[in-house]
């Protein structure tokens, strides 16, 4: 059966409470990236007796309750700077007579349609900074929550922090659970953008230049094993889970594009890393709000060898080449704005080597982060899914546990004609359990 979904109502979730702050100063790197929003998109079965109506009326009171305490997400973006005025957020409706068990059967292609509208006149980079989208299925069966985040102010550790807040709000019974303010940390650790800063410079640098689809894969827990024991070397002799699925993905993403060139271009792989887990909470609380990671990369030039235990070991010495960076910083008592100007001097480096001859693919791992434990109130989620308008435009590839933490879904973004070649690797089609396009 095809999904047809009816919009019930779209309307703006203002604050419980007024904001506690006039305004808050972004950093160089919130700013740095094109304007865009961090979209996840959470399904869950639905409590017996239920209505739409309760349901939908819990997830307004417990949001309005939430942007109290996350007040920039219900600002407005001027400049370099989100003013707290209290705006709100966007809250859209939507219910469709498909059950929930028969889309994740047979509809996933169907993601773009959970994504919430951006009316004329809105963006990531003004307003609304926080969109909603909650969907209902058939005959109760279930729904799914949208949550649409603009980059400027949140990276996905920053989103989880969000929607884990919002969910224990809206499963708390009257107020009976303490709920802490976080910490917004945009200056923290990155300085404030100069002045004359234009971000609208650095839009589209990761573009490909024509439309992209995108496909998930799920390696089993058997496959990751055998596919660490292919990835091993003398240097690296217990790959990560993620040093071995990025590299095969790179490695295949390569391969798949260099087919499609009349000549072979360079090809840069890029990793965010999160600060949180790296710098002492003293400095950075773990709950921290804001685009608070440092990125490293690793670039093969067009007649390198694609060799997955290579692969492994050149992305494990770029990952500690940062790491070290920062433990040396830390070691030397520097302040965490010294650490953020040298992070910002890595990042030009990086800036530096984006150039119309290299293939980029920007790579995130979600692993390990709870997003599967977020509970509005009716258990956890059956499944997580992904789309975005950037991932029309974008190569990408991003890795996320499975619901039994021991699986890995990676979904990855090429230009259609890449990704005809890329599906039928060997090295992709021997770990692969499922594909399904989904643009």
């Amino acid at each position: 059966m095809e999904m047809k979904l009816e919009i019930l109502g779209r309307e703006v979730i203002k604050p419980a409470s007024p904001s506690p702050q006039d305004f808050l100063q972004l950093s160089l790197a919130d700013v740095y990236g094109p304007a865009t929003y961090v979209s996840t998109i959470f399904f869950f079965k639905s409590v017996s007796g239920e209505s739409r109506e309760i349901i939908s009326g819990r997830l307004k009171t417990s949001l309005s309750q939430t942007l109290s305490r996350f007040y920039p997400l219900a600002g407005r973006m001027e400049g370099h700077k989100i003013i707290c005025n209290d705006e709100g957020a966007v809250f859209t409706e939507a219910r469709t007579d498909l059950l929930l068990s028969d889309f994740l059967k047979n509809n996933t292609n169907s993601l773009p349609e959970f994504l919430p509208t951006i009316a004329p006149g809105e963006s990531a980079g003004t307003w609304p900074l926080l969109s909603v989208k909650v969907n209902f299925f058939g005959s109760g069966s279930g729904f799914a929550v949208t949550v649409f985040v603009s980059h400027r102010i949140c990276d996905a550790a920053s989103v989880l922090t969000f929607v884990s807040g919002w969910a224990a709000t809206a499963k708390a019974k009257s107020n009976d659970v303490a709920m802490n303010i976080p910490t917004f940390a945009t200056t923290t650790i990155y300085p404030p953008p100069p002045s004359s800063f234009q971000s609208s410079s650095m839009d589209g640098l990761y573009e490909v230049g024509s439309k992209c689809v995108t496909n998930r894969f799920l390696f089993k827990s058997s496959k990751i094993a055998e596919l660490k024991r292919k990835a091993t070397s003398e240097t690296v002799p217990v790959p990560t889970r993620v040093e071995a699925i990025m590299s095969l993905m790179w490695r295949c993403a390569t391969i798949s594009t260099r087919s499609n060139s009349a000549v072979p271009k360079s090809t840069l792989m890029i990793q965010p890393m999160d600060l949180r887990l790296r710098l002492p909470s003293a400095v950075l609380p773990k709950d921290a709000v804001g685009n608070l990671q440092a990125s490293f990369f690793l670039k093969k030039d067009s007649e390198s060898e694609m060799d997955i235990a290579e692969f492994v070991d050149e992305f494990r010495k770029a990952k500690e080449g940062v790491n070290e960076m920062i433990r040396e910083n830390l070691a030397t008592n520097i302040t965490a704005t010294t650490l953020g100007l040298n992070l910002l001097s890595h990042m030009g480096k990086l800036v530096s080597e984006l150039k119309p001859d290299t293939d980029v693919y920007p790579m995130s791992s979600w692993c390990r982060k709870p997003f599967y434990e977020v509970d509005f109130g009716c258990g956890c989620p059956v499944w997580i899914g992904f789309t975005g308008h950037i991932m029309e435009t974008t190569a990408f590839v991003l890795l996320i546990d499975s619901k039994d933490g021991e699986d890995v879904e990676a979904w990855i973004s090429l230009p259609e004609q890449d990704m005809s070649v890329f599906v039928r690797d060997q090295d992709v089609n021997f770990n692969k359990q499922l594909t399904t396009e989904l643009n």
